[in-house]
């Protein structure tokens, strides 16, 4: 089964002082170990930046639009970009894994609560496998719940999240095979 690799929004201005995320290093090279072990089997691994309105750090002519340097980035990488919390909405990201022949993805990214949560759930209402390591996905403390409390409470919904095809499978990424 064709599977990729989707990291979502790991942009700078994620990531800045003001809206620190859990865990940011960890997660990082959870995600480039996965990148790594998808590229050696010919898959492909799919960047989906976030295009933010004019005054918001993911502008694209703002420096928080680009990508975290400590990400493995590859020229060869499909990017897709994005204006919503779905990475599916008004992209070419449901084309591009057509052209890949893409049976299942693996989300990760950032921020858990929004662009992760709203593009699994995306994903599984499209019929497509979804694996999501618990353990490659980040969001910032919110006023009503700790980033790991966030991080635990999306890894049990998406576990037993109901679609066409059955819940996400959440593991931590040490566990996700590509058999």
């Amino acid at each position: 089964m064709q599977t990729a690799l989707i990291v979502i929004d790991m942009q700078l201005g994620s990531f800045t002082p003001y809206s620190a995320r859990h865990d940011t290093l960890g997660t990082v090279a959870r995600i480039n170990d996965l990148a790594g072990k998808v590229r050696a089997r010919g898959m492909p691994v799919i960047f989906v930046q976030h295009d933010g309105p004019e005054g918001d750090p993911h502008h694209p002519d703002e420096a928080g639009w680009h990508m975290l340097p400590e990400l493995d980035v590859r020229p060869g990488d499909p990017v897709v970009r994005k204006t919503s919390c779905d990475a599916f909405l008004g992209t070419d990201l449901a084309e591009v894994l057509e052209r890949e022949a893409v049976a299942q993805v693996i989300v990760t990214g950032c921020a858990s609560d929004y662009c992760i949560d709203t593009t699994v759930r995306a994903a599984l209402a499209r019929k497509i496998r979804t694996v999501v390591p618990s353990d490659t996905h980040t969001t910032a403390n919110r006023p009503h719940l700790d980033a790991p409390s966030i991080i635990k409470h999306h890894n049990a919904i998406w576990s037993n999240f109901l679609s066409p095809i059955g819940p996400a499978t959440v593991i931590p990424a040490a566990e996700v095979r590509l058999d």
